[in-house]
């Protein structure tokens, strides 16, 4: 009997988020909410526990405690285990070949700072995920496809909008699956087809690329920069110039929230139907559920193609929005278009219209958020961000795109 392959996966957690404004201010870009009550980290843990990926490193840069109570020891992923398992990669400073002090200056510098780590371990593979975006993969499929052809590197893809493409890595692949091009954000991209941020590389064919990216690049960089910066800057163009890269088309959604109206667009694809990662039994995706009581829907209280999660309280009326745990909406309270965070007290009267509203934020009695955008069309300029643990008085008016910071007295 051949020997299974030995597989070593790191989720990439830890960039700052920072075209998501307000709502990453303390928090983890992967610790973002979805659907009302999973996190964005929930879907790369839950594609390699149903992979059966044992071995998963967890990389976190920025406010990591964010993501610890939720993720903790990876009981909900099957990963908390004598061997094998969840290990946590914090930020730190240390003796090696691939140690630089700080925090990593993208996500192939990340990838170079563990390099030691990874060739200790020394997998027959190393899968690369994302943890900030909507998807699921059957990772077995992309690890035996990557093994058959001898690949260096195996980029999953995905198909998105032109205007899309211009902010991702550009994929041009061959009839028989290679990667013949690859462009990293360009202004004008020559195909739609994208590197969804779901990778599986040979282990040693990237010890060395990084190595001879490093070196070449030495005078650039410093002691807290390897040089090797993002993946698409070097990484991956190297790769592709040395044919053994291949392309694995994603079959399913994906979506990399990555900005506000994004991200509630995102949401609006899940009350549209157009998300399938939640429809197969077989296949769930996983995380650590809220320790609430069921949703109370009161009388008199409408609530129309909308998702409301556990603990939430609904006396008024809730229109193509997502309810998260713990919220209460009172009697004649109006939330339309928008994403509502945990435990937020939405009061008597108050208007909510295309807005994120964060976590243990109030909105005042009668208060006015936003409103609804012309052709319902919710882009960045209308939509409004309300900051954690905000306080919206009686009968204030937050106009359309205003920005609050967490903890904002209004």
């Amino acid at each position: 009997m051949s020997r299974r392959p030995k597989v070593l996966a790191i989720v990439q957690a830890g960039g700052q988020g920072s075209r998501m404004d307000v709502l990453t201010r303390e928090r983890a870009k992967p610790a973002l909410p979805y659907a009302g009550q999973y996190q964005l980290v929930d879907f790369a843990l839950s594609s390699l526990a149903n992979s059966g990926v044992k071995d998963v490193w967890l990389s976190v840069q920025y406010q990591a405690t964010s993501l610890h109570k939720h993720v903790a020891s990876g009981r909900p992923w099957d990963l908390d285990r004598t061997r094998g398992g969840l290990e946590w990669l914090p930020p730190q400073e240390g003796a090696g070949a691939a140690s630089q002090s700080g925090f990593s200056a993208g996500n192939g510098d990340d990838l170079y700072r563990s390099l030691d780590d990874i060739m200790a371990f020394d997998p027959d593979v190393l899968l690369v995920l994302s943890a900030d975006s909507v998807c699921t993969v059957d990772l077995r499929d992309v690890v035996e496809q990557h093994l058959e052809r001898g690949s260096s590197c195996t980029i999953v893809t995905t198909e998105v909008t032109k205007q899309q493409a211009s902010a991702k890595g550009v994929v041009e692949v061959a009839r028989d699956g290679r990667v013949t091009g690859f462009e990293y954000k360009p202004d004008k991209p020559k195909t739609t087809t994208i590197a969804s941020e779901i990778f599986a590389y040979d282990p040693k064919v990237l010890a060395k690329t990084l190595e001879d990216i490093r070196q070449e690049r030495v005078n650039e960089a410093d002691e807290e920069d390897s040089g090797v910066g993002d993946f698409g800057e070097h990484l991956v163009p190297r790769l592709v110039d040395k044919g053994k890269v291949h392309a694995f088309a994603l079959p399913g959604y994906w979506r990399d929230l990555g900005t506000p109206s994004e991200y509630v667009a995102a949401h609006r694809d899940l009350l549209a139907g157009r998300v399938d990662v939640f429809d197969d039994p077989e296949w769930p995706i996983l995380t650590r559920w809220p320790e609430l009581p069921c949703a109370m829907v009161r009388k008199d209280a409408t609530v129309d193609n909308s998702v409301v999660t556990a603990g939430a309280d609904i006396s008024g009326t809730v229109v193509r929005s997502v309810i998260g745990p713990g919220v209460r909406i009172a009697k004649g309270a109006v939330v339309e278009d928008s994403v509502i965070f945990a435990q937020v007290d939405i009061e008597a009267g108050a208007q909510v219209r295309a807005a994120v509203v964060d976590s243990g934020s109030t909105i005042g009695r009668g208060a006015r958020i936003g409103a609804t955008p012309p052709g319902n069309r919710i882009g960045d300029d209308r939509l409004v961000l309300v900051g954690k643990d905000s306080r919206i008085g009686r009968d204030v008016v937050i106009e359309p795109g205003t920005r609050l910071e967490p903890g904002t007295t209004a």
